[in-house]
């Protein structure tokens, strides 16, 4: 049994992708076994990206959807709006004066911290659309792979429908001649005999 695997996805290999088995990548060796074994290919890879993300990851993640919205700037605004408004009306006895160097230092921080929580969150995004990716390619290979086999099999049956054809042909040919010729012996007989 498995040699007649290993003969079917070598023949696969040459038949679909133009490759000898030696050639062909871990990822088109399985896409071709699972065409094989008339597997579905289909799955999430985004929902198990997601289901692998440790307390960390979905908190980064968090912060960037959140300080990437417009609640975050909205709030951020009217946060920045009071402090320095509660700021100038307090003149003598405010606790970060023009020109609200406590403020600066505030936002700095804020910065230092937010930037690279949003590029942990921006580089899983890209490592999931990565994994994505090879997913759409995994399932459109396997996609072309069945419309090739698809075409084998019509060509088959249309080949096997005209070889049936064809042998109908002659045997309908050999009945006509033998009735020609039949007419014809059973014609020059009567001509004979009158």
């Amino acid at each position: 049994m498995p040699n007649d695997v290993n003969s079917r996805l070598l023949h696969a290999a040459d038949r679909f992708l133009g490759k000898d088995a030696a050639e062909l990548t871990t990822q088109e060796r399985a896409i071709l076994q699972q065409a094989i074994d008339k597997r579905a290919v289909s799955r999430d890879p985004a929902a198990e990206f997601d289901e692998q993300l440790t307390l960390g990851q979905r908190l980064a993640d968090g912060v960037a959807a959140f300080g990437g919205s417009w609640w975050f700037i909205a709030g951020f605004g009217v946060c920045l709006l009071a402090w320095t408004g509660l700021n100038l009306l307090l003149a003598g006895a405010a606790f970060d004066p023009y020109p609200f160097i406590f403020l600066n230092l505030m936002l700095s921080m804020l910065a230092a911290i937010q930037a690279p929580v949003i590029m942990m969150s921006q580089n899983r995004q890209a490592a999931k659309d990565r994994e994505v990716s090879a997913h759409d390619y995994e399932v459109n290979l396997k996609a072309e792979i069945e419309i090739m086999a698809l075409h084998d099999k019509v060509d088959r049956l249309r080949d096997e429908d005209m070889r049936g054809l064809i042998l109908s042909q002659q045997e309908q040919i050999a009945r006509l001649t033998g009735l020609v010729e039949k007419h014809l012996g059973t014609g020059a007989a009567e001509g004979e005999s009158r």
